[in-house]
């Protein structure tokens, strides 16, 4: 987590008001109950001072915001309101909410046959990621939610770029960074699918066809599993040089 104000940090270092902004920034311009303030902060074992250490909390990113922009400003960003507490930010000054925002964007174009649009579209949203999603903040269970959808989001965008390459034609570019998403997302059998595909169409069908035993080998080890039914049609298009199993790396949908 950073924040940022006229290229200068202004992020606080202590852990728990760490945790305290970054869950008021997770529903920005939403209150935050205190309640839901103390569960993010102690989970099952908050100290009898809560609610009082809770607010103190607020207190110090409230003198934070008032050096880094003043009084007034101060007061329009972090609210007071009743049963807790609330953050007025714009979206465009949220990455995540921006990310959100271009993803949704190059879906739409994606589904509407205009895949050049879309992937550029993906490309910026991805490259505002820098990092696993709130990796330098400690955690509790509420924020734990927040990440986690963070990150499911972040898969999506990826899958729907790639799709938006192989659509292009960009099969030999994809390989490497296929061959890395394997690695990192190894029961990922779409992944798995856009390797062997695009390894097919650069003209390496027997690379494609060692993707794919080694997809088998893994799944049987690891989960006792077979590919599922459309990558051993598609295994079969390879073994028969035929085209017919194309589709599945092209049409193989990304849920919103």
């Amino acid at each position: 987590m950073e924040v940022m104000h006229e290229n200068v940090k202004c992020t606080p270092t202590a852990p728990k008001a760490r945790n305290t902004l970054a869950l008021l920034l997770s529903r920005a311009n939403q209150i935050v109950e205190i309640p839901a303030l103390i569960d993010e902060l102690w989970s099952d074992n908050p100290p009898r001072s809560a609610v009082t250490t809770t607010q103190t909390y607020i207190y110090q990113l409230r003198k934070m915001l008032c050096r880094t922009v003043g009084d007034e400003a101060a007061g329009r960003l972090l609210i007071t309101q009743a049963p807790g507490y609330g953050l007025r930010v714009e979206d465009d000054d949220i990455d995540a909410r921006v990310f959100e925002r271009l993803t949704d964007r190059g879906k739409r174009l994606l589904h509407t046959n205009r895949p050049e649009e879309a992937a550029r579209h993906l490309r910026e949203a991805l490259t505002l990621w820098r990092g696993p999603a709130l990796a330098d903040v400690a955690t509790g269970r509420r924020l734990e939610a927040h990440v986690v959808q963070l990150e499911e989001m972040r898969l999506t965008a990826l899958q729907l770029r790639v799709q938006a390459d192989v659509r292009l034609g960009r099969h030999a570019e994809l390989v490497p960074e296929l061959r890395s998403l394997v690695a990192s997302h190894p029961l990922n059998e779409w992944f798995h699918a856009q390797l062997i595909t695009c390894l097919r169409h650069s003209g390496r069908r027997g690379e494609a066809l060692q993707a794919y035993q080694s997809l088998r080998r893994l799944l049987d080890d690891e989960l006792g599993l077979q590919p599922s039914m459309p990558l051993q049609r598609l295994q079969q298009h390879l073994l028969t040089d035929t085209v017919d199993g194309d589709s599945y790396a092209v049409d193989l949908r990304v849920s919103a």
